[in-house]
C-alpha cells in the first residue's frame, strides 16, 4: 500500500459512463449498469485500505427516471443488487432519496433515510438512490434541514467517464470538493485511477475559502 500523507475524509463517487460503455461493447445500453457493480466493491476495499471514513456514491437520480423503461429498471435493478452484496460486508450504509415517489425501489426502503449497519461498520457508505437536488434542498424549507443532513462535507469528488459537471451530486456538501475526472468509463475502473486521485489530492489547497 502507497503511503499518502493526506486522506480525504468523505470521498464523493459519480460512476458515469455505464451506457456508453455498454455500446462501445456491443450490448444494449442498459447492460451496461450489471457491469458497474464490480467496479463499486473493488472501490470499496481500496478505500477500506486507505482508511477513508466516509464516501457516497451516485446510484440514479430523479431525471435518470427520463430514460427508455429497460433502462430504469436495469439501473434500479443494480442499485438493489449492489445494497444486497453490500448486507455481507463491513459498512454503515445510509440510503437517501425521495421514498415517496414510485420510482424508488421497495426493497430499498428498508435502507431509506437512516443508516444502518453491516458487520463491522468499517466505513459510512451513503447511497444516493431516486436523488433529487430540489427535494433535498426543500428539506430546508419543511424543517431547516438537508434531506441528506446527515451526510458530511465532500473532500474530494471523483467522476468517471468524462464529464465535468456535479449532475446535482450533493450541492450543498461539494461546495467545497475538489473535483477530479477520470476519462474511463465506470465499467473500465482500475485502481490506479483511484489511487492517482489521491495523489492529485495531495497537492489541494484546501482552505475552505479562507
Amino acid at each position: 500500500m502507497e503511503q499518502l500523507k493526506r486522506i480525504p475524509s468523505h470521498i464523493g463517487v459519480i460512476p458515469d459512463g455505464n451506457r456508453r460503455w455498454a455500446v462501445r461493447n456491443g450490448y444494449k445500453k442498459q447492460d451496461g449498469y450489471a457491469f458497474g457493480i464490480e467496479p463499486g466493491f473493488q472501490l470499496y476495499e481500496l478505500m477500506l485500505e486507505y482508511g477513508i471514513r466516509e464516501a457516497t456514491f451516485y446510484g440514479f437520480t430523479k431525471d435518470n427516471n427520463k430514460r427508455a423503461a429497460e433502462q430504469r429498471e436495469a439501473f434500479t435493478a443494480a442499485c438493489v443488487e449492489a445494497v444486497k452484496r453490500l448486507s455481507g460486508r463491513d459498512a454503515n450504509l445510509l440510503v437517501v432519496g425521495n421514498t415517496e415517489s414510485p420510482a424508488f425501489p421497495v426493497e430499498l426502503k428498508a435502507y431509506a433515510n437512516h443508516r444502518v449497519g453491516f458487520g463491522r461498520g468499517r466505513i459510512n457508505l451513503n447511497f444516493l438512490v431516486n436523488y433529487d437536488w430540489k427535494w433535498d434542498l426543500n428539506g430546508l424549507k419543511e424543517n431547516g434541514r438537508l434531506k441528506s443532513a446527515e451526510i458530511p462535507r465532500v473532500d474530494l469528488l471523483i467522476r468517471w467517464g468524462g464529464r465535468r459537471r456535479l449532475s446535482g451530486f450533493l450541492p450543498a456538501q461539494s461546495v467545497y470538493a475538489d473535483f477530479y475526472i477520470i476519462h474511463d468509463y465506470w465499467p473500465d475502473f482500475q485502481p490506479s485511477q483511484f489511487l492517482d486521485a489521491l495523489r492529485w489530492y495531495q497537492d489541494c489547497d484546501v482552505t475552505l475559502g479562507g
